[in-house]
């Protein structure tokens, strides 16, 4: 079970990572698949992976408060 969690949320992740472009609240959107994915990497057990994946949550947070949308968002973050 916890396998297809996180398949789903990484998925879910991806998806919202793919359309940052089109609205801010996909900004919004990957980093609650961001916060999803860290918790998947704690319940796994593979810590670093949990932490990355929160720092990656704080970072698109922040982007979202701007309200960065913008064209060439996808370019300025990896």
């Amino acid at each position: 079970m916890l396998t297809v969690y996180g398949a789903t949320v990484l998925t879910f992740m991806m998806l919202m990572y793919a359309m940052e472009r089109r609205s801010r609240y996909f900004v919004l959107a990957f980093a609650i698949g961001c916060a999803l994915s860290s918790s998947y990497g704690f319940l796994s057990g593979a810590w670093p992976f949990g932490v990355v994946e929160a720092i990656w949550c704080g970072i698109a947070l922040q982007r979202f408060s701007r309200g960065s949308a913008e064209p060439g968002l996808r370019d300025a973050v990896p």
